[in-house]
């Protein structure tokens, strides 16, 4: 299966339930998939050996009738499936993400039924997905949390469970602002921001402490994996 092949039937889910239904004769959800994706081929910038930038935030201009359809059958829904096929898309070809990725939906009345525009940013954030080229540095460290990989490419990182966290966990052990990774000249650096039920690093309750690669960092009942690719300050 070719590469446009996968990442078109990452959104086929879409088309094949109440989407399809909606969107029976106007913009049809492959097509901005299919959009989003040529906006990223289109639009990369080649930085360093082995690290091709891509834009990571999509704004995605309907008419007003195609934009009425996508809010009475779920944007949120929508917008979600965009980003996990862009996300995949970005997995498949290499291509680095120095945030994360971002779909949203607005209104252009200069634009037909059926025609729709989409602008894209390359916009750091604080975290961004760990896609298959990324490798952990002490300058941009990863972390695993259930098998979800993320760049720390900002210098604070914010987990919690709650929205304004820059990773949202989802366990109610968690505190809204639970734990901060901070990325200083010295090394990377664990501070419990208060939490409720505390921060652990291999085992020993913190509240702060300097991580080394490998490191286990445990908030409620979730575990976080901390790489930072230097192998001398494991030992």
């Amino acid at each position: 299966m070719g590469v446009i092949d996968r990442f078109e039937r990452g959104v086929e889910r879409v088309v094949s339930g109440a989407f399809a239904k909606a969107f029976r004769a106007e913009v049809k959800p492959v097509e901005i998939a299919s959009a989003i994706r040529r906006a990223m081929d289109d639009r990369t910038a080649v930085v360093a050996r082995g690290r091709t930038l891509v834009p990571n935030e999509f704004e995605i201009e309907l008419s007003p009738g195609d934009l009425q359809r996508v809010v009475d059958w779920g944007e949120e829904a929508l917008a979600d499936e965009m980003v996990s096929a862009a996300a995949d898309h970005a997995a498949d070809q290499g291509y680095t993400l120095v945030g994360p990725v971002t779909v949203g939906f607005s209104q252009d009345d200069e634009l037909e039924t059926g025609r729709f525009r989409v602008r894209s940013e390359t916009v750091r954030g604080a975290v961004a997905p760990a896609t298959a080229p990324a490798a952990p540095s002490q300058r941009h460290p990863i972390v695993d949390i259930d098998g979800q990989r993320y760049l720390l490419t900002g210098p604070v990182t914010v987990i919690g469970r709650g929205s304004e966290s820059d990773i949202i966990v989802d366990d109610t052990g968690v505190s809204r602002r639970h734990l901060e990774i901070r990325i200083t000249p010295d090394g990377v650096v664990a501070t419990d921001l208060g939490s409720t039920n505390g921060t652990y690093v291999e085992g020993h309750q913190i509240t702060a402490a300097t991580l080394v690669d490998g490191n286990t960092i445990t908030l409620g009942r979730t575990r976080i994996l901390f790489w930072s690719g230097d192998a001398d300050g494991a030992a």
